[in-house]
């Protein structure tokens, strides 16, 4: 199935679809996070051995302070019993879907799993935390590095846009032709996280923005894609096959 990020909407003469859902929560999801039941003292989250995930449930005895105190957690009809230690709270209901998790009260690894996850099944890939911005692999097309996107983040600072690889991106090239200082991006992850994917992204926004206004003529190649164009001749050398990955790159890219 072509999803809108497979149209190269230069050649069909369409305009780029909107990517607001994809980079903003409605004010539908808005309201529903804050009508979520929470309770500022006793909601808490509680491991689960059987998913390698988390629980919230509500704290019914036991004191989060003491480290080693014991803690009765009640998750539906069932009650755990764990160490004040492995009992995280949870953060408030205007926290939900944060942009950037640096902001949250209570930094954990639930709230941090809970707010990647919340925004992930929202269709928002991106979220900061703090100078990085963290990238879920939606396994789909989304429209979200079209010409139109590129737009909203050129000559922005971070904070006055959405979460974004190209915000970064933007900063990066901002810094150095403010700073005229050489810039260095740090693209990391596991086997098949997207590191390649999102390598091959940034150059199309900096050939995109260091070649003017991002328009292309009818016949002619631009520096854009024979920029991008030379990464599948360097793959034919550089990549090999892993558990997770058909096509995981074996070398650095500058």
């Amino acid at each position: 199935v072509n999803m809108p990020g497979h149209i190269k909407l230069t050649k069909s003469g369409q305009p780029d679809p909107d990517p607001s859902e994809f980079l903003l929560p409605s004010m539908e999801m808005k309201r529903n996070d804050m009508n979520k039941v929470y309770d500022a003292k006793k909601s808490v989250w509680i491991p689960c051995p059987k998913t390698g995930g988390y629980k919230e449930g509500l704290l019914e005895s036991g004191s989060l302070e003491d480290p080693g105190s014991k803690c009765v957690v009640g998750v539906a009809h069932e009650k755990f019993t764990l160490k004040a230690a492995d009992v995280g709270k949870v953060n408030p209901p205007k926290f939900e879907k944060c942009e950037d998790m640096v902001n949250l009260t209570f930094l954990n690894d639930a709230s941090v799993f809970w707010n990647l996850k919340t925004r992930y099944q929202a269709k928002m890939i991106h979220t900061y935390s703090g100078l990085f911005v963290v990238i879920v692999n939606p396994y789909k097309r989304y429209p979200l590095y079209t010409h139109r996107v590129a737009k909203i983040y050129l000559g922005k600072r971070r904070n006055e846009v959405p979460p974004h690889l190209w915000a970064i991106a933007e900063t990066a090239y901002r810094g150095m032709l403010n700073n005229q200082k050489n810039q260095a991006m740090l693209i990391t992850g596991e086997s098949g996280a997207g590191k390649t994917e999102n390598t091959k992204k940034v150059i199309t926004y900096l050939a995109m923005v260091a070649t003017g206004s991002g328009k292309k003529a009818e016949k002619k190649v631009s520096l854009e894609d024979q920029i991008v164009a030379t990464n599948p001749i360097m793959e034919s050398y550089g990549n090999a096959k892993t558990s997770r990955n058909d096509n995981s790159s074996r070398f650095g890219k500058f």
